[in-house]
Parts: structure tokens; sequence; C-alpha cells
């Protein structure tokens, strides 16, 4: 089968052999793939490794085969690939055994994938194939950070540096329809004003001075995920008492911190990483109950993932890519 794969240090399409079920396992034909930042960190986590990985977290598709000890599944059921192994009771963290699909197993870059059944969710009814495709990992990250983590609820106000990742085009539907006021930021004005079309109630400058343009705000939370270059700014706008989650680090992961300007502002820090089944669920629940429409920016073919790669790394998008693997 056609595959995106990594080996020997290098991105390439490639044939590998088809999966097969085995207990406890389905095959799923992928029909679409959605792109995360992960994807672009892997190949330099991996080096010059000979074996063949599949990348790819997210995927949406048709459950093609069943495994032994396979029950309530049939073939022909439309599905999303839920990749946050493991991981199914909501927890304070991720337990033992836990792992993001992509690495080390193969991921959705492909034809097919066989996984557990146990990481598999109905296709919402209201999505496409390629809308399905981009769900799981974004949406699923920015729920817990919003809710689990942040405790976010109607009235508050969520600040949200990076207005066009995946993830922040689910937290700014996410937190307005539980009537939170959202502010976000973006160094690209037309970014900014799609964010303010997608529900967010400002929408700022990043290289603005945040305290004077956020000076009459009183900002209940703030979900991180920019890194070095904007931690500090955003713990200087926050509200004495306030929260901040980070979940993410697309700059310099290492920040130095003021303790002292810190523990005087009663400041509360939380860490955030994907989300288990449990929080998947809840936030595929909200999904239908609102209409929520993943924000796609661009749909590529598998075959011109490459360009996909080059597209997300350049960080030009406002929400989603997509790998189409069969036309609807």
């Amino acid at each position: 089968m056609k595959a995106l794969i990594h080996v020997n240090g290098q991105l390439k399409i490639g044939e590998m052999e088809e999966p097969i079920a085995r207990n406890g396992e389905v095959v799923v034909a992928l029909h679409a793939a959605g792109m995360n930042r992960r994807d672009i960190y892997i190949p330099n986590r991996r080096g010059e490794v000979e074996d063949p990985l599949i990348l790819g977290s997210d995927g949406a598709g048709v459950i093609e085969s069943i495994g032994e000890g396979v029950e309530g599944w049939p073939i022909g059921d439309e599905v999303i690939i839920n990749p946050s192994l493991r991981w199914f009771a909501q927890s304070a963290a991720p337990p033992e055994g836990f792992d993001i699909l992509g690495m080390p197993d193969h991921g959705t870059f492909a034809e097919k994938i066989a996984i557990s059944a146990e990481q598999i969710e109905k296709k919402p009814a209201n999505l496409s194939m390629d809308e399905a495709s981009v769900l799981a990992l974004a949406s699923l990250t920015g729920y817990r950070a919003l809710f689990t983590q942040g405790g976010l609820k109607k009235g508050d106000t969520v600040f949200i540096p990076g207005a066009g990742s995946g993830v922040a085009t689910y937290m700014i539907q996410f937190a307005k329809n539980v009537g939170a006021r959202v502010i976000v930021s973006s160094r690209v004005e037309e970014k900014r004003q799609k964010a303010m079309k997608l529900g967010a109630d400002l929408a700022i400058d990043t290289h603005s001075d945040w305290t004077v343009e956020l000076a009459d705000e009183k900002i209940d939370l703030v979900i991180e995920s920019v890194g070095r270059a904007t931690f500090n700014r955003s713990l200087d706008v926050l509200k004495q008492g306030g929260r901040i989650v980070v979940f993410g680090a697309t700059t310099e992961d290492v920040i130095e911190l003021d303790l002292r300007k810190f523990f005087y502002g009663q400041y509360q820090l939380f860490g955030s990483t994907m989300g288990s089944r449990e929080e998947l669920r809840e936030m595929l629940k909200h999904v239908q109950e609102f209409g929520i429409k993943p924000v796609i920016d661009k749909v590529y073919r598998l075959e011109d993932g490459l360009e996909a790669f080059k597209h997300l790394e350049d960080s030009e998008q406002f929400g989603k890519l997509v790998l189409r693997i069969v036309n609807e």
C-alpha cells in the first residue's frame, strides 16, 4: 500500500505491506489523514533510523476488516482514529504505557491502518471525512487544556496566543460555546480577521505591547503553546490569581521565570498533553451538540505529502492541513 514514511533520515512516498487485523484490532481503510506539528518534529527525533515508519496521528475512514475478539464494530462503519494511545479514563496525567500514534507505532499517512478497536470512535455524522480526519488530536488537546486543566467557565476571559494553529481554531469555538470571552493574537492580519470571523472577541498583533493592548481586560486564563517567545508576555497580562495552561512550545522550550513575581501574583500553572478517551468522547458530544466544523486551510493528496510538510513547516496555515487518501 502507498504511505508517507520516514526511512534512513528521509521523508518519502513509498510502498508498505498492507496491515492485518490481529486479536482485538481492526483494519481501517483511511479516506483522509490530518497533519499536526508533531509530524514535522518526528523526523529529527528519529534521525537516520533504517526501519521505515509511517507518520501521522489523525485519520478517518471505514472499517475494512476485524480481528478476533472485536465486538460492536461491523465492517463498513465510518470511524475516526483516537491517537491518544492507552489513555482511557480521565486522570491528572497520562498513565504508564501512554503514547501518541505515529511513533513508535505506524500512523495514519497511509491507505490503511491496523489499530486496536479501543482506539477508534464513530465519525461524527455532521462531518465529512476530510473534516473528521483533522479532529481528534488538536481538538482533544484544546478541550483538555481549556476545561480539564484550565477550568474555563461561562463569563471567563481566555487569551490564546497563536490564533492560526489548529488547536486554537478549536479552542476559539469551544470557549465561545460555553459563554467565555475570547482574545487571540497573531502576527498576521489575515489570521486575526479569520479568528474574529470564527468567534474571537478581540484579536491583537503578536508584535504589539500586550500590556497596553489588554490593559482593560481581566484575563482569567491563558492557554500557551508558543513557548519562550510569549510565555512571560502572557504572564504579564494574566490577572492575579489567574491560570496559565501550557500544552506546547513551538519556539524554544526553556524559559526564564521570575519566581518572586510569580508567587506574589498567586498565579496557577498547569501542564497539559493530549487527553483521555473519556475527554475525547465528551469533546465529540460537544462538537455534535454545537455543530462545530473543523477549520481546514488546505487539502493535499497523499502523493503530495512532502509539499504539505513544507506548508506546515512554514506556519502559514490558518487551521488544519489534510492529506486526502480517497476522494469522497
